[in-house]
């Protein structure tokens, strides 16, 4: 086996990078696809299903590892686009290796199963890119079998899972490299749950940045290794270090020789749902506070359109926009140096021709704005603005969204960039940040918090919260924000005192 062979090549931008992520098309490296296929033919299946084929990775895989074994194996699975088997046939692949794959849609029109193997890097489709009508059906059919609809922001590989699992044999293994935001997402806790009462969960793989199986890919990948036999309270967790042959070896043992770039230990299951299983082990110990104790969270401003109401000073000056509709404000992670936002930073910005103001009509009738704004506005108009999804919702179309000035942002999705901010220039931020509202007013209350905020402690938490991506990179949505545990290292260094667990929303 060879770390280099069949490596996929990704296009960085353009057409190509954007069809990837249309079709969601990332194919699984030897060393990834031959150790998820030994676990599935651990049990003695007699075949390999792949719902998502592509490049028939897997199906290679088998044919290496059923070699090795001494076995053949029948190759079996679906792919919905007939192109992509060409690439297979590429790879290596015969017509007769690929006789057993149909062409269908996995998740609308399922083979007839059940499955002893099934293995599969499902496609990474994103909720926002799924048409409508197909989610509908993912909503019925996570209704039907887990028991209730999945968070509308899931993506189509959990549904991909889900389909697989219906299918799995009893006693048949499944093995899935999947995004981690399958076990960190809004929708994984009555996803897990499901999982956990029905299946059991004989392993989970993680991958450390050196050794991530997709690289130039922003996601954080997993393997799921699950079992159709009844769950036990505890499964093993590894982490795999580097690239090659020992995680294949370390699976093929039976998660016994784990070699120097297996790390594993034998988790709580109960512990892990709690904690998330893309996430380290959590040991168990006094409640701590969260930051919801102290303050609630929003999300920035979403306008709909920032190519029309995100203005630079010169396009402002140059519409004759007057001031009382335009405020302060930020977009990007990028354009905040360091822990605060300054008067000084938007000067830099303005100079540079960035964007730093918010145009932010009221909901009062067109007639009744100033000539500059019902210009504008009806210009807004001529490029379909009132059409589109998000803006189409408000009434009057034009009219956006408030926030009161907040004293803290966070940095909403970053690497290194995730943060806390200071918000010394008094700007309200987009959908790139958060907004942070201290529940106490009380300005010497407000800068302890901040000082906890910053604390290394408290910073460190925000991997136990956020859902991990590529190289380092989390996101934190609003309510996982509030949830963040704040160390009591941060509390005592800052001498924040109890917390104050009284806000009034409606004011802000």
């Amino acid at each position: 086996m060879s770390i280099g062979q069949n490596h996929q090549a990704l296009p960085r931008a353009g057409p190509e990078r954007e069809a990837l992520r249309e079709k969601g098309q990332f194919w699984t490296p030897d060393w990834v696809a031959e150790a998820m296929v030994a676990y599935c033919l651990g049990s003695g299946a007699p075949h390999v299903f792949d719902p998502a084929v592509g490049a028939g990775a897997f199906f290679r895989a088998a044919k290496a590892v059923a070699g090795r074994l001494g076995r053949t194996v029948k190759l079996v699975g679906t792919e919905l686009h007939a192109r992509a088997l060409d690439d297979a046939r590429a790879q290596g692949l015969s017509d007769a290796d690929l006789d057993g794959v149909t062409i269908t849609d996995f998740i609308v029109r399922p083979p007839r199963g059940p499955f002893r193997a099934i293995v599969a890097n499902p496609p990474y489709i994103r909720h926002h890119r799924l048409p409508p009508e197909l989610k509908t059906h993912l909503k019925a059919l996570a209704t039907r079998l887990v028991g209730r609809p999945l968070d509308g922001r899931a993506g189509l590989h959990v549904f991909f899972l889900i389909r697989a699992l219906e299918l799995l044999a009893p006693a048949g293994r499944l093995a899935f490299i999947v995004p981690a935001d399958t076990a960190e997402g809004v929708f994984a806790r009555p996803l897990w749950a499901w999982i956990a009462r029905h299946y059991r969960l004989d392993g989970v793989v993680t991958f450390d940045h050196a050794a991530t199986p997709f690289p130039g890919v922003d996601t954080n990948a997993l393997v799921l290794l699950i079992s159709r036999n009844p769950p036990l309270e505890s499964f093993t967790w590894a982490r795999c270090t580097e690239r090659g042959d020992s995680l294949c070896a370390w699976i093929t043992s039976g998660f016994v020789v784990r070699g120097a770039a297996i790390e594993s230990q034998t988790r709580p299951l109960e512990e892990a749902l709690r904690t998330g299983l893309s996430r380290e082990p959590q040991q168990e110990s006094d409640e701590l506070p969260t930051l919801l104790d102290y303050a609630c969270v929003l999300r920035g401003i979403a306008t709909g359109a920032n190519d029309f109401f995100f203005l630079t000073e010169s396009q402002a000056a140059a519409l004759r926009i007057p001031r009382e509709f335009l405020a302060p404000a930020v977009g990007r992670t990028r354009d905040v140096v360091g822990n605060s936002v300054t008067h000084e930073r938007l000067s830099e910005l303005a100079a540079a021709g960035r964007p730093t103001l918010l145009f932010k009509p009221d909901g009062r009738r067109l007639e009744s704005f100033p000539a500059p704004v019902r210009e504008y506005l009806r210009k807004g108009v001529e490029l379909g603005l009132p059409a589109r999804a998000l803006i189409a919702s408000r009434r009057p179309w034009y009219k956006m969204e408030s926030r009161s000035v907040p004293p803290f942002l966070f940095a909403y999705l970053g690497r290194r960039s995730a943060r806390f901010i200071r918000n010394e220039a008094g700007v309200v931020p987009l959908t790139g940040f958060l907004c942070v509202y201290p529940r106490s007013k009380d300005p010497d209350a407000v800068q302890r918090l901040w000082h906890t905020l910053s604390h290394p402690d408290t910073v460190a938490n925000l991997k136990l919260v956020g859902k991990s991506y590529g190289s380092g990179a989390i996101k934190v949505e609003p309510r996982a924000l509030e949830r963040l545990p704040i160390a009591r290292s941060a509390i005592i260094d800052a001498g924040l005192g109890q917390p104050v667990r009284e806000v009034q929303l409606a004011a802000l």
